[in-house]
């Protein structure tokens, strides 16, 4: 007999049991639904939305208004002016040839132009913005606005763009700013400094641009901005200014950097001009120079081609980096380092027959010159190559190198500028350490007047000059000589008190600033400085540039192989505000050459401009005065 109330029951556990099992289900679901919920809105809820932001807040980079560069009188030398660029994100415009086909009737932008930026999309990221035409002029800039949305990828852009108005002068002083290649970039990051150069496609590369780098940049900005979907902007939300780079005060004078220029006139070679009271350099001239302006967006081929193979060398930086023997206007420090150490005193008189004899080898006098009997004095103001030659052994040359390092002789100046060579003061442990020789006494006769392994930068005698004019008084050479707060106009020095004095003795002093007078009245420069109505003092030298090996100077070598023309001098002799130290290379005679080149720096320095002119246009022809050497 059919039981329907056991099939009933059955039915309804069946029932009860899937109603149960769907609920605990459905408590499961809404369980991990709750704890899915929690998750999202308690435990990550900070880090989604932070993400949910970055969909929809864009940031982007203010880079600041590089410092700008001026000299003493506020004459600017680096400046900045607003450009409006294009500018390419490579992996959002396409293809490259027909967005350029496309762009180029609304924009020109030149076969060279479209060279040099598919060059820089190959060695950039993709997503990198990359310059396609720089300088647009207002028309195009609204022409290319009015047809932007036609080109994805492309935008315009204003942008601070670098000038020298100056050209070449002061160029090496200066320097340049160039694009961030890879190794500034790496460089950048080693510094930590990356984050602040976001949005900047420039830097420092030589000179000045270079060395205060960190001081002209200034810190960059940020901009946070709302954008849609499709990652137009909408609104600023949040904005964080950028702080300008600092104003560079320079202690150059132009008016008198250009004077020192055109001194040169064609001749290669390098002049540094120092106040001795302040290590201000007031000019600092590296003939020949170049244009700076050439490099700022990348320089073409045919003008680097120029630069890079001339044989004048016109890219060296002269004063810091060129290293010359500065022959005979090492004497007078020579001299000095005869008294301090007691070697030989002032009163000491040496017979000169024209040459010095030493272990059987004769030095002979510049141009064969015979003096007779001869003390300090008469040495430093005819230039006697003999006296000095004897000085060398009864020195040595430890004892040298050590009294001319406090001076700055083959020693960092530590002047304001990349690039410094240190040259070579020698000694008998640097043979021993560089040419794995010892030193043999012979070797003193020729340093002692400026030649054999000295090796100077002209920096270094400039500053020696400055630091004898000052009476041993060192105080650190410097180009940029304040800072300037953009905002505030706040000046603050770069350099406010000496670094160190050296131990001088008054009276031996006065001696070689006696002689050193006297060389421009009676001696070896005072062709040069006829009728000047101040009393400067100076050394003349000509230093040689390539070993005569007992054979004579003839005037008709090879250009290039002719000695080197040096002067050091100061003005006024009782209490110096100019030190100057030049060289012409391969012009000759010291007191010919570089000796009227200092005057002209110091009528234009001391007189006024309209004496200055009047001094310069009466200077005579310079020639060999009767009676002495033109070393």
């Amino acid at each position: 007999m059919f039981d329907s109330t056991h099939v009933y029951q059955r039915q309804r556990d069946s029932f009860l049991l899937r109603t149960v099992i769907a609920a605990v289900c459905v408590l499961v679901g809404f369980a991990a639904l709750g704890i899915r919920f929690w998750i999202l809105q308690v435990d990550r809820h900070e880090g989604l939305a932070a993400r949910a932001d970055s969909n929809r807040i864009g940031v982007a980079p203010i880079p600041p208004r590089r410092g700008e560069i001026m000299d003493r009188n506020g004459e600017v030398l680096a400046r900045n002016f607003l450009s409006y660029t294009l500018e390419v994100v490579p992996a959002r415009s396409g293809n490259m040839n027909e967005m350029l086909d496309a762009l180029t009737p609304i924009v020109y932008v030149s076969p060279a132009e479209q060279r040099r930026f598919k060059r820089r999309v190959t060695e950039g990221s993709r997503y990198a913005n990359v310059v396609l035409r720089n300088n647009l002029n207002p028309t195009e800039a609204s022409w290319f606005a009015a047809h932007a949305f036609q080109f994805p990828g492309v935008e315009l852009r204003a942008r601070w763009v670098r000038e020298y108005p100056q050209g070449k002068s002061a160029a090496h002083v200066v320097g340049y700013i160039g694009r961030i290649a890879e190794s500034d970039a790496q460089q950048l990051d080693d510094q930590g400094l990356t984050g602040n150069y976001r949005g900047s496609d420039f830097i420092g590369k030589k000179g000045i641009e270079k060395t205060y780098e960190t001081q002209l940049h200034g810190t960059t900005g940020v901009q946070e901005y709302e954008v849609t979907a499709g990652g137009r902007p909408m609104r600023t939300l949040k904005r964080i200014d950028p702080t300008s780079g600092k104003n560079l005060i320079l202690s150059l004078d132009m008016r008198l950097q250009r004077i020192a220029e055109d001194a040169f006139k064609d001749h290669r070679g390098a002049l540094v001009a120092i106040e001795p009271a302040t290590g201000d350099i007031l000019a600092f001239v590296s003939q020949p120079s170049y244009d700076p302006n050439l490099f700022i967006d990348g320089i073409d081929q045919e003008s680097w081609r120029q630069l890079n193979e001339s044989l004048d060398h016109p890219l060296i930086n002269r004063p810091v980096y060129g290293t010359y023997p500065i022959g005979s206007t090492y004497k007078p420090f020579v001299a000095l380092a005869a008294l301090e150490l007691n070697k030989r005193s002032a009163t000491d008189v040496i017979a000169d027959p024209g040459y010095y004899e030493f272990a059987g080898q004769k030095f002979h006098n510049a141009g064969g010159m015979v003096f007779g009997s001869i003390d300090m004095y008469r040495a430093l103001v005819v230039s006697s190559d003999t006296y000095f030659y004897s000085l060398g052994p009864e020195i040595g040359v430890d004892n040298l190198h050590d009294f001319m390092k406090p001076f700055g002789f083959g020693q960092l100046t530590g002047v304001d500028i990349e690039g410094e060579k240190r040259g070579i003061l020698p000694s008998s442990e640097w043979k021993r350490a560089a040419l794995k020789q010892k030193w043999y006494a012979g070797e003193s006769v020729s340093i002692a007047v400026g030649q054999g392994y000295n090796s100077f930068t002209l920096m270094q005698l400039a500053q020696a000059t400055a630091v004898l004019a000052n009476d041993g008084v060192y105080i650190k050479p410097h180009l940029v000589k304040a800072l300037e707060n953009v905002r505030t106009s706040e000046r603050t020095l770069t350099v406010s008190e000496p670094s160190y004095r050296i131990p001088l003795k008054k009276e031996n002093v006065q001696v070689i600033k006696r002689a050193l007078a006297d060389v421009t009245t009676l001696g070896t420069a005072r062709q040069a400085f006829a009728g000047s109505k101040y009393q400067a003092a100076g050394k003349t030298g000509t230093a040689q540039v390539y070993s005569l090996k007992g054979g004579k100077y003839r005037a008709d070598v090879n250009e290039r192989l002719r000695d080197h023309s040096l002067f050091m001098s100061y003005a006024p002799a009782a209490d110096p505000k100019i030190a100057v130290a030049v060289i012409v290379e391969n012009a000759g005679w010291g007191g010919s050459v570089a000796a009227p080149i200092a005057r002209q720096i110091f009528d234009a320095w001391l007189l006024g401009d309209k004496e200055a002119r009047a001094s310069n246009s009466s200077l005579p022809q310079a020639h060999t005065p009767a009676g002495v050497t033109t070393q």
